[in-house]
């Protein structure tokens, strides 16, 4: 039987993006009913400073880059916290974390304190003259790591009072999708809540986040000053959009980013305004299917919604079939199905290659870009694992592990490294995926090596991480490390 989905409901779309950061205070487990979120008033933002770096992006706005220098990265491995540490400051303050060293040498010859009694306990002897006060519980490891890289995110990036990160004056919406994805993913690590104020500090993090994603919402991109679009369906620019910013052409692969985390919060908070934001990312995403008969393999979503577009990616198919499938699996609408499995199948045909991994994109005129990026393998690897859970039919998930094998064999060490840290992190999330379902490859033996070698080599002593020939750092790269660190906490589950 076919099924006719209708994405082209504007009253629903619009209601929904429009009130995506309206969540109640019930909606969150743990925090309390007074957690506020940042202003939405992006007139109040402070405009950014230092260095910036130019972009693919075609919009006027840059993302500020920190350039380390020659003391900085000689001093990057011994001078930052390494063990555990509390919750970070809140609504992106700067806030020190509390951290412990990770292994601080005893003391000789030194007769271990007493803890000191509770103070309900009733009893007639007097206190020890030497005792201590039960320790604060704080995490360690993986976790806490996590959470010193977020707190270097949110005081060396976030204007506070906006919702939003620095740039010429406000950041992409692609890296200010992955500080939503990093402040997502810090609050589904495994033994938050036993870090007292924790869980509250973070949904007023989220909370933030949310906020300022509204200031990238266009609900109608048609007429000047930004100019002709081939979907004028609202979704997210670009840039933050007008009045407060340029706004501009939209990008797929980054609403899709943003859909994604949506969904992640709603499976937290059960939220309608969430699910119904992401049906109209997911909207937007169906419209720009490409319907051009005389383009060559036609078919699939192109890179923007600009006229001229005509290149079509792996990583704009990929992360569409997934967000596609985390509204089937949220709706049961069959249409979010279907859409899923034609991208994949699109994908699969148009840009598998030959030595079993996907190329970037396809143009026009059928000429395919050759570029085998680690997150175009993640995206496709993690779409066919929630295929198989979807349907049930073994070939989706027998694909998924052919990609992660040629993958395995293709991604060593040193080209990982050669690559953005965003592109790695999408990555490691669906091999780590990939691993729930079959222990087969081991994620996590990838993950780990890797944001342990940028903890002790790429990091400064302000905990801000850097990439690149000359090496900086920049918000993208932060969240990056934020997340493969928060992962390697989180249950899969909680992945997508």
């Amino acid at each position: 039987m076919s099924f006719r989905f209708d994405h082209r409901a504007p009253l629903l779309v619009l209601a929904a993006l429009a009130c995506v950061s309206a969540l109640p205070a019930s909606a969150w487990a743990s925090a309390s009913a007074s957690a506020g979120s940042a202003s939405a008033s992006v007139a109040l933002a402070a405009s950014a400073s230092g260095a910036s770096a130019a972009s693919s992006y075609p919009a006027g706005a840059t993302r500020p880059l920190h350039r380390a220098t020659g003391s900085e990265l000689a001093r990057a491995s011994t001078s930052a916290p390494t063990g555990g540490s509390t919750a970070p400051g809140s609504g992106g303050s700067s806030t020190p974390t509390t951290t412990t060293p990770a292994s601080a040498p005893a003391a000789k010859h030194q007769t271990p304190a007493k803890l000191c009694p509770s103070p309900k306990a009733h009893t007639s002897k007097p206190s020890p003259a030497k005792c201590r006060p039960k320790p604060k519980p704080v995490l360690h490891g993986d976790p806490a790591r996590a959470l010193v890289a977020f707190e270097a995110m949110q005081h060396n990036y976030y204007i506070p009072g906006s919702g939003l990160y620095e740039g010429e004056p406000f950041s992409y919406l692609w890296p200010f999708s992955q500080a939503l994805a990093a402040t997502v993913t810090l609050q589904n690590m495994t033994g938050i809540a036993a870090i007292p104020g924790l869980q509250s500090t973070l949904a007023r993090e989220l909370n933030a986040r949310l906020t300022g994603l509204k200031s990238y919402l266009d609900l109608d991109n048609s007429a000047a000053p930004e100019g002709s679009f081939t979907s004028t369906l609202a979704a997210y620019d670009g840039t933050v959009a007008p009045p407060a910013g340029p706004g501009g052409a939209k990008y797929y692969d980054d609403n899709e980013w943003v859909g994604i985390e949506l969904m992640r919060v709603y499976q937290m908070t059960h939220a309608p305004g969430l699910l119904g934001a992401a049906e109209g990312i997911m909207a937007f995403v169906m419209d720009g299917w490409s319907t051009n008969p005389n383009w060559a393999c036609p078919g699939g979503v192109p890179f923007s919604n600009l006229p001229e577009n005509g290149e079509r990616n792996a990583v704009t198919d990929g992360p569409g079939a997934e967000l596609a499938l985390q509204l089937y699996a949220a709706t049961d609408n069959v249409g979010y199905l279907q859409f899923a499995e034609k991208a994949y199948e699109w994908v699969r045909h148009c840009l598998y290659e030959a030595n079993g991994l996907y190329a970037d994109h396809i143009g026009d005129h059928g000429v395919v870009n050759e570029n085998y990026w680690s997150y175009n393998q993640g995206a496709m690897i993690g779409a066919g694992v929630m295929l198989y859970e979807a349907t049930h039919n073994g070939a989706y998930l027998w694909q998924a592990r052919q990609t992660a094998k040629y993958a395995l064999a293709y991604y060593t060490p040193q080209r990982l490294g050669e690559e953005n840290p965003f592109f790695v992190s999408v990555y490691f999330r669906n091999m780590l995926y990939l691993d729930s379902v079959t222990h087969d490859p081991p994620g996590d033996k990838l993950a780990q090596p890797y944001v342990d070698y940028a903890w002790q080599h790429l990091r400064l002593a302000d905990n801000l991480f850097i990439y690149g020939s000359p090496p900086t750092g920049d918000l993208l790269t932060q969240a990056a490390i934020v997340q493969i660190y928060g992962l390697l906490s989180s249950p899969p589950s909680t992945y997508f």
